[in-house]
């Protein structure tokens, strides 16, 4: 192991108890130790493997057209969907329960402990390793290398802020990216800063976002159709992938927009379940009557506020709305996926915090596809003058259905370049 493998993994052991406080915060009353040490069943020897690892719920999302693509690309296979968090483990087992082949399971990947690691692989014995966009594992790639198992890092990304990080840890980043056989990066920016990590140009190829893609799961317009049908409202808005702090500010803002249209009705939905209890208490400390989705409450005519409290919804709940904000992005997140209204083609308004969606916040203002406000009373006017306009809604619309449309092309490239790792069937 060289050196700077080693003084990772020792750094990773000594963290180890700050690790386990957290995973068992996310697990609940689950034991994360078996899931977090690889101790995963053994792929049967009848059975060929892929395997994609995502971090979360929303690089789950992002990713969606591609485990769609690989299982219909090879009906052979199996695909293994990885994730860090359970919010991400939920979004692959209600992908996997809308199949019926059985071909889509999910595992938490472990803590990239050198052994934890080796044993993961070794019972999963993939054919093929995908890491999605940022996730660079050292001791997961490395054992990959080892085994002969090809690896590319699809819809590589590395923000200005990730990548100062990875920059301090250099020759461990060039060590790990040495066991990269592709990068599928998003932009000439990302290749050019995984070059300056280590990754070779060679072996790098620009294919776009794979997040221009995207299109809504099957029946989702249905449901949104019968959603938009019985809440009857003039004036509805969505506020999706909301955050600790964020919530407050949104509420502020639609106590505002309903002094001007009283019957406005906000659908906010969290980004992480975990808070949906603290969330619809917020609500009700601010005097916002609220009906809850989780429990099959509906919105009388004088509520003000549909907290979407249930997992794998958002889409259809922005394809309910007359106007979507996109959350993580009235506070220091990064903002998350502009495009998932965009591609409905409902107007998109975000935060100013869009650190994490750069390149696709750029698309959309070149289009005048997107609205930005600066904080919750900006909002507040911004909604109010949107919902005077009609016309200019659906000019926004269209402008965002447009950029989606203009930008689609990564899957079919990124899918070529993994036919060269793993031949079609």
């Amino acid at each position: 192991m060289g050196w700077p493998r080693l003084a990772y993994s020792t750094l990773l052991h000594l963290a180890a108890p700050l690790a386990w406080r957290r995973l068992r915060r996310e697990h609940g009353l689950t034991d994360p130790r078996p899931l977090r040490l690889g101790r995963i069943p053994e792929t049967p020897p009848d059975t060929r493997m892929l395997w994609l690892h995502c971090a979360s719920v929303g690089e789950v999302q992002a990713a969606r057209p591609l485990i769609e693509a690989l299982l219909e690309r090879y009906p052979g296979h199996s695909l293994t969907v990885t994730t860090m968090t359970a919010t991400g483990a939920e979004r692959v087992r209600a992908l996997a329960e809308g199949r019926q082949d059985g071909r889509l399971v999910h595992h938490f990947v472990p803590l990239d402990f050198p052994r934890a690691a080796a044993r993961f692989v070794a019972r999963l014995r993939p054919e093929l390793a995908l890491f999605f966009e940022t996730e660079l594992w050292p001791n997961l790639l490395h054992v990959c290398r080892g085994r002969g198992v090809p690896v590319a890092v699809v819809n590589g990304r590395l923000s200005p802020r990730a990548f100062r990080g990875y920059r301090r840890l250099r020759p461990l980043m060039r060590e790990a990216l040495g066991c990269v056989d592709w990068l599928a990066a998003k932009s000439e920016e990302d290749a050019a800063r995984f070059a300056e990590l280590g990754m070779s140009p060679r072996r790098t190829t620009v294919v776009g976002s794979l997040k221009f893609d995207i299109t809504p799961e099957g029946g989702a317009s249905e449901v949104s159709e019968r959603l938009r049908t019985r809440l009857g409202r003039s004036r509805v808005w969505v506020a999706g992938s909301t955050h600790e702090g964020e919530e407050a500010l949104l509420l502020a803002a639609h106590r505002r927009l309903r002094e001007r249209f009283p019957d406005a009705l906000l659908i906010l939905v969290p980004r992480h379940p975990q808070r949906f209890e603290a969330v619809a208490a917020l609500c009700e400390h601010a005097g916002m009557s609220v009906a809850r989705r989780s429990r099959g409450e509906w919105p009388e005519a004088t509520t003000a506020v549909y907290l979407g409290d249930t997992m794998g919804e958002l889409m259809a709940l922005y394809g309910a709305a007359d106007l979507a904000f996109v959350g993580g992005s009235l506070v220091p997140i990064g903002g998350h996926n502009l495009l998932e209204p965009a591609a409905l083609g409902v107007p998109v308004v975000t935060g100013p915090e869009l650190a994490n969606f750069a390149d696709v916040a750029m698309a959309l203002r070149g289009a005048d596809a997107l609205v930005e406000v600066a904080d919750e009373a900006r909002l507040a006017e911004a909604l109010a003058v949107l919902f005077e306009d009609p016309a200019e809604r659906r000019r926004l619309g269209e402008a965002g259905r447009g950029v989606v449309a203009a930008n689609r092309g990564a899957l079919a490239r990124t899918l070529e370049g993994i036919s060269r790792l793993l031949p079609t069937e």
